[in-house]
């Protein structure tokens, strides 16, 4: 079966994403997603052949390092699997199209069923759900809404506050999710924390978060500790491909 020929890209999203990178950093990033998206995670030697050096540590700290050591880039992986669900939604509709005259796939889409358009591709989605007769297939893109909800963990004002977070810009989304554990850490006590709408209809994460202090002057919690929690599993990229 040939290889998906396209990626779907968002070029705000992306320019987002390097947006923090120097144009050598942009040019590496770049390549290491042309080259996931057709090889896979990447090996060190790969990168090291395609890019003359080891990526930057920059770089590599927006990778997730696989158990073989291997990295890859997460959007373009969702992104991957997304088009696979696709692709196979479209080749069962082909066979039950003309199973009962031909009893084969027409010629012009053997193996390429990713040539035709996703549904999304005219759409700003960053959610697509393939059903099968034996399973569903639920593609969801980070930072979405129950990311969201779960890492705050107020449990109140669901609908509306789902509502708001649609309407938010991927940058804002994102923002909001670096500011989340800090001002969590600020309030511990969930009577004390903001109603999760009332959060997003002030645009909290703007504000500067305060921590209570002890009686020798120190802060009582640690404001990073959630959010060390969650990065548990990027691992320092740089280190592994300095290692081989």
């Amino acid at each position: 079966m040939s290889k998906d020929p396209a990626l779907l890209v968002y070029t705000a999203d992306i320019s987002i994403e390097i947006s923090d990178l120097t144009l050598e950093e942009r040019g590496e990033y770049l390549t290491m997603v042309l080259l996931q998206h057709q090889k896979g995670a990447l090996s060190p030697k790969l990168l090291a052949l395609q890019l003359g050096k080891n990526p930057s540590k920059d770089v590599l700290n927006k990778c997730v390092i696989n158990k073989n050591g291997d990295c890859y880039i997460e959007w373009v992986e969702t992104e991957r699997d997304r088009r696979k669900a696709h692709s196979k939604k479209q080749r069962e509709n082909i066979n039950k199209r003309w199973k009962k005259q031909t009893k084969e796939i027409p010629k012009q889409y053997d193996g390429i069923t990713t040539v035709i358009p996703l549904e999304t591709e005219t759409e700003t989605v960053t959610k697509t759900k393939t059903k099968t007769k034996d399973k569903s297939i639920d593609v969801e893109l980070w930072p979405s809404f129950n990311d969201f909800w779960n890492t705050y963990d107020k449990k109140t004002g669901k609908k509306k506050s789902n509502n708001k977070w649609q309407m938010l810009a991927y940058k804002t989304k994102l923002i909001i999710m670096e500011h989340l554990p800090q001002y969590i850490a600020s309030t511990p006590e969930k009577q004390f924390r903001k109603d999760p709408e009332t959060y997003l209809n002030n645009e909290a994460w703007t504000n500067e978060v305060i921590y209570n202090t002890n009686q020798n002057g120190s802060k009582q919690n640690n404001p990073y500790a959630k959010l060390e929690q969650q990065n548990a599993r990027k691992i320092d990229a740089n280190k592994v491909f300095n290692e081989h």
